[in-house]
């Protein structure tokens, strides 16, 4: 039985309306101001929520990425897709900085980055105004005691299933055996996704897939040392 006087994750301020807890002092938080025309940090882009066509000036699918990395991905997106919408974003500050001099070199800025945190989702875009979120490769918290730091449980399902038009699609990719368990055990009861993919090995089942056509600089190391890469594609009802 659940104990409680314990929090639980969806018990955590930051998946609180009034959170406002960005305190810090790493000073590639202020370089990233030399990046401000497509560049938001902190709550900034909480301003956006449910205005991002306005961003943008043009009423074009928007896909948000959770988690850029080092940006293979995002830099793909946005160089194949240019008439589309692109939202990045990731909370590490160096790595930010770092793909925000990439990003600055597009010529095309249908994409805006966001130095901010996953978990804050449904305060960053309004209800079905999403239609793809890519979450690859995340920190798997391996550790018993870090679990509870893992993105993907209930209440971020929640805020993908807000923000998701119907027919939208969660996709996920991962290498780690632990975590892609633990995501199958967060997705036993629910109903508010239809799962159009599930494997523990994506290139060898399934090589002609979306998922399948990209590879990111964590993945080329894991297909490297012959690690299976195990995906999911949630669509929402």
């Amino acid at each position: 039985m659940k104990d409680p006087n314990k929090s639980t994750m969806a018990d955590n301020y930051i998946y609180r309306e009034d959170f406002k807890s960005y305190d810090h002092d790493n000073p590639y938080h202020d370089k990233l101001k030399d990046f401000d025309g497509f560049v938001l940090r902190d709550e900034e882009a909480e301003a956006h929520k449910g205005k991002w066509s306005e961003v943008f000036g043009n009423g074009q699918p928007l896909s948000v990425e959770i988690g850029t990395g080092y940006g293979e991905f995002m830099l793909e997106w946005c160089e194949k897709n240019p008439f589309d919408n692109f939202v990045g974003l990731d909370h590490r500050f160096k790595r930010s900085f770092h793909l925000a001099k990439k990003l600055s070199k597009i010529t095309n800025k249908n994409f805006r980055y966001l130095r901010g945190k996953g978990e804050r989702l449904e305060f960053t875009f309004g209800e079905g105004e999403v239609k793809n979120i890519f979450y690859f490769f995340p920190d798997p918290w391996p550790k018993n005691r870090h679990n509870k730091k893992r993105l993907f449980q209930k209440p971020f399902l929640n805020a993908a299933h807000k923000v998701l038009q119907t027919g939208g699609t969660l996709w996920v990719k991962t290498d780690h055996d632990g975590y892609f368990e633990w995501m199958l055990n967060e997705l036993k009861d629910e109903t508010r996704f239809a799962v159009k993919l599930q494997t523990r090995d994506l290139r060898h089942e399934f090589p002609e897939h979306f998922l399948s056509q990209f590879t990111t600089k964590f993945e080329k190391i894991f297909l490297s040392q012959g690690t299976k890469i195990k995906a999911l594609e949630l669509v929402k009802i």
